[in-house]
């Protein structure tokens, strides 16, 4: 259930009604609007009857009710969409982020060329795998925190801020002194120990969605970040699982504006794995932000022939230079910019 403030509240109000909720065993967590703020009570513990009871305070308007399984990341309880802002890089606002670079962390030559290359594009942020989550225990699996080293080498270089995937909850701590944003991959999604600890990490999450779960699992999953006090958490539609072979994934495009409905966090879509295939990439991406995307996760690579991992699916630095001159056009169109 969520208590909405009334409009003029004093943070007195505010700390009072946090309060009582903590001695009903309730988890307060405040959430700060442009008019009022709300307080989303969260715990399988609390006393819910009790809880109606606050309605009576100061400062208090009512207390709601939430129907959905995910309380925080709900429209019910924000109902304006939130911004997430990584290194000033903003997620949710009207301006569509691009973040791009390869897979995987192969040399320092590789990450840094890319890095100066999507940069002069366009691009906002910088990506690449220092751990690699691989379907054959035989295949690259990342160069480690060497890897991450690499990329701090590229940000140093560019200004460009880095997202990058963490795969074990035992490294977190190393991947949080490099990285400006940590990123779940699909294969994580439901692994609610690491999903806990980066909610107590305070950094900025990038939650992919899991090849076979549906939107209200993948809210759900953004539940257990968020009520670990993590409020900044951006989500990635990359495509799910489906009988169709022709691509890699099937780009879910539907989740986009599906999400937004339900959701007040930022969405943003990866084409390069939901095609599988670099051809199809620039129609996905442009599918993307004509349907609502905050943002594109795009893979680039200087040669993607001889890549150590989704070579078939990256684009080279000149195909996405071209790309980026076409999306500027649909998200002028859309009442967006890049």
């Amino acid at each position: 259930m969520i208590v909405v403030m009334k409009i003029g509240a004093t943070q007195e109000h505010l700390d009072l009604v946090c309060k009582r909720a903590e001695e009903l065993g309730f988890t307060p967590h405040v959430i700060f609007g442009r008019e009022r703020n709300v307080v989303g009570l969260v715990g399988i513990m609390g006393n819910r009857e009790e809880a109606f009871r606050i309605e009576n305070m100061d400062g208090v308007d009512k207390v709601v009710p939430i129907s959905k399984p995910y309380k925080l990341a709900s429209r019910e309880v924000k109902q304006e969409p939130s911004v997430v802002d990584v290194c000033g890089v903003k997620f949710g606002a009207k301006d569509v982020v691009v973040i791009a670079g390869p897979c995987s962390v192969e040399g320092e030559r590789q990450i840094v060329m890319v890095a100066e290359q999507v940069k002069a594009a366009g691009a906002r942020m910088l990506r690449g795998g220092a751990f690699k989550p691989r379907t054959s225990p035989y295949a690259f699996q990342g160069l480690g925190e060497e890897g991450l080293k690499l990329l701090a080498k590229a940000r140093e270089a560019t200004g460009l801020p880095i997202v990058t995937e963490v795969v074990n909850p035992a490294d977190i701590e190393l991947v949080y002194k490099y990285a400006d944003m940590f990123q779940v991959g699909a294969r994580n999604i439901q692994n609610f120990a690491l999903l806990t600890l980066l909610g107590q990490a305070k950094k900025p999450v990038l939650l992919k969605r899991g090849m076979s779960t549906t939107i209200d699992e993948f809210l759900m999953a953004t539940e257990y970040i968020l009520s670990e006090g993590n409020r900044d958490v951006v989500l990635c539609e990359r495509g799910i699982r489906t009988f169709e072979t022709s691509t890699r994934n099937t780009l879910d495009i539907s989740c986009v504006p599906v999400v937004k409905a339900k959701s007040h966090l930022p969405i943003i879509v990866d084409p390069s794995h939901a095609a599988g295939h670099s051809g199809y990439v620039p129609a996905l991406s442009k599918a993307a932000i004509a349907v609502g995307a905050d943002g594109l996760l795009i893979e680039v690579h200087p040669e993607p022939e001889r890549a150590m991992s989704d070579g078939a699916q990256s684009l080279t630095p000149n195909q996405f230079i071209s790309l980026m001159g076409e999306l500027r056009a649909v998200a002028i169109a859309v009442g967006r910019y890049m």
